[in-house]
């Protein structure tokens, strides 16, 4: 079976977002890419806290001095698209209030005739949730559940009730409904959030670090999930941040998917083989402008599918 292929939707700073969002999601459409996603980044800490990921010492990259909000981003390209579906991957849920959140979601996939894919996660910086967050970086957990218990609510049938520690809602009508159920997937790595996943998710949003990581991880969560009598099938889509570079990277130390179109289309092969449904491929750190990213976007499509991914 073919492994769909999603397209990053050009959100930083070398884009003019109103006039490139709806342009690349035309052309990556009309390519072949059957999704297009975003990503959350809130702010750029300068001097930085903490390393990337909580990682000590590993700097933020440069491109995340300036990334367009993820839910105007996806606006924009639902008017200038008509199939592929609508993600994020991620959004960080607890810099959100979870009524608005779901009212927004709900109001997105109305407008894109019901495309929204709702991709959430807790994200780690604590600088983001410093500036944002609704509740501590501690309670980050407690957070997405509740974003996921209202939003299941909000979409749901009239009246609406829900008593939470951040929500209340007594008995209401709320509208616009989504035009079908939005799939919520989440960003997990650990046991306590493979277990949220399996019993409150649709799907799974790996990062593409190693396919020996990813499909480790597969195989623990596809374990947890007949251990805890899951019958539903897990959606997953894999997602894969390029380095492109125009030169072959010679180095031993060459990371997955960083080098040329060709090492970053064998990256491809190797990821799909773990059997993801879907692999969701970032172009747009290494793209001059919006032209550059259209032209690699499909280069890279087409030498994937002749390589059979």
């Amino acid at each position: 079976m073919t492994t769909r292929l999603g397209l990053g939707l050009p959100q930083m700073r070398q884009y003019s977002i109103g006039k490139d969002v709806p342009d690349v999601a035309r052309a990556a459409e009309r390519i072949g890419y059957e999704s297009l996603w975003v990503f959350e980044r809130a702010l750029f800490p300068e001097p930085a806290t903490q390393g990337l990921y909580n990682m000590a010492g590993v700097p933020w990259p440069d491109e995340y001095r300036n990334v367009a909000d993820p839910l105007v981003t996806l606006a924009l390209a639902a008017t200038a698209t008509e199939r592929a579906e609508l993600g994020s991957s991620v959004l960080v849920a607890p810099l959100h209030m979870p009524f608005q959140l779901a009212k927004a979601l709900a109001s997105l996939d109305v407008a894109s005739g019901g495309r929204v894919i709702a991709g959430l996660g807790t994200g780690w910086s604590l600088d983001e949730y410093a500036a944002s967050a609704v509740r501590p970086f501690e309670e980050r957990g407690k957070v997405l559940d509740e974003i996921i218990e209202v939003c299941r609510a909000v979409w749901g049938p009239d009246p609406v009730g829900y008593d939470g520690t951040l929500t209340k809602i007594a008995s209401a009508v709320v509208g616009p409904k989504p035009v079908r159920p939005i799939p919520v997937m989440l960003a997990a790595g650990n046991r306590r959030a493979f277990q949220r996943l399996v019993d409150h998710a649709d799907g799974w949003l790996p990062a593409g670090f190693s396919a020996e990581q990813v499909a480790g991880q597969w195989r623990q969560l596809r374990e947890l999930a007949e251990e805890r009598g899951r019958t539903r099938p897990i959606r997953t889509v894999l997602r894969v941040n390029t380095a492109r570079e125009a030169k072959p990277y010679e180095g031993a130390d060459r990371r997955p998917f960083q080098g040329s179109v060709e090492q970053i289309v064998s990256d491809l092969v190797e990821h799909a083989a773990i059997g993801m449904d879907e692999i969701l491929i970032d172009l747009q750190s290494g793209a001059r402008d919006a032209q550059e990213l259209k032209d690699v976007a499909a280069e890279v499509f087409e030498k994937a599918r002749a390589a059979g991914v």
